[in-house]
């Protein structure tokens, strides 16, 4: 039995205006103040040390968080052994950080200083941007075979209001991006794109009350069905990932970040932006109903 019913394309118009001018300033985020990008992608310097007696990785990220590196990738080997990398090029940041892991730990020996590249270059960014379209053009071929051509579009579109405006965040917030943050960015991708689906089925089963309902009430009535699905899936996701980021440590910080924007952003995409564009498409130019 429903409890209650949303007008959800009552305010379709204004939500796709708050998109519109989102995505907008995520876009001169991104091209003005840019991109915190990690070690991953711009390389860095790698400090290989071995103390005296084993030291907790924990004891070591609190060291380098004193000296500003609390975003530093720790590599613990061995029971002494521990290599460091970190983001900054300049041999002043790795000087400090072997003396501050020296001041604390006297017995610490230095085995290897060296500068390094970045695991994510230019060649492996091109093959990326590639997979992507590709996947972007499967997505489109799948959705229009299985639905019907304008729900892959609205589709698709979602998912680039969903990438973007995670990228805006970050950018917005200067949280450090690294190779996680990929990661972080396919799964909301699929989150996403599977909550869309789940309306866009209901759509397509409440295709035929379409002449008696017209396009707004027959995609309200969609949304309104799958609402209560939307909304425990939403929040079953949301709460370990809000635990993840208060207590998961810096390392997992961006990701789980990156997640939580995905999930509320993603959630708000499948109601609104999918199906306010095929509302407003269907209304601007009418496909003949069979």
């Amino acid at each position: 039995m429903k409890i209650f019913f949303i007008d959800f394309m009552k305010q379709r118009k204004t939500a796709l205006l708050i998109s519109l001018i989102l995505i907008v300033a995520s876009l001169g985020l991104i091209v003005t103040k840019g991109l915190n990008l990690g070690i991953d992608f711009t390389g860095g310097n790698v400090v290989q040390v071995e103390f005296a007696e084993a030291v907790p990785v924990g004891d070591v990220r609190e060291i380098l968080s004193s000296v500003g590196q609390e975003g530093a990738v720790i590599q613990a080997y061995g029971d002494r052994g521990v290599i460091i990398r970190i983001s900054a090029n300049e041999e002043e940041v790795r000087k400090q950080v072997v003396d501050a892991l020296r001041a604390r730990e006297a017995g610490m020996q230095v085995i290897r200083l060296e500068k390094v590249g970045p695991v994510v270059g230019a060649e492996l960014r091109k093959e990326a941007f590639i997979a992507l379209l590709l996947a972007l053009g499967g997505i489109l071929a799948y959705i229009t075979v299985r639905f019907q051509f304008r729900f892959a579009v609205v589709s698709v579109a979602s998912l680039l209001h969903d990438a973007v405006i995670t990228l805006g965040i970050f950018s917005l917030t200067g949280m450090e991006i690294s190779s996680s943050f990929i990661a972080a960015i396919l799964t909301i991708v699929g989150y996403s794109l599977n909550d869309t689906i789940v309306v866009l089925d209901r759509v397509r089963e409440n295709w035929k009350y379409i002449r008696e309902k017209g396009i707004t009430d027959m995609l309200n009535m969609s949304v309104n069905q799958t609402l209560s699905r939307t909304i425990n899936t939403s929040l079953t996701t949301l709460l370990p990932l809000i635990a993840l980021y208060l207590w998961g440590g810096p390392v997992l910080q961006s990701f789980s970040f990156a997640l939580l924007i995905g999930v509320v952003v993603g959630t708000y995409s499948s109601v609104y932006i999918a199906s306010g564009l095929l509302a407003e498409w269907w209304i601007k130019a009418p496909q003949k109903i069979r």
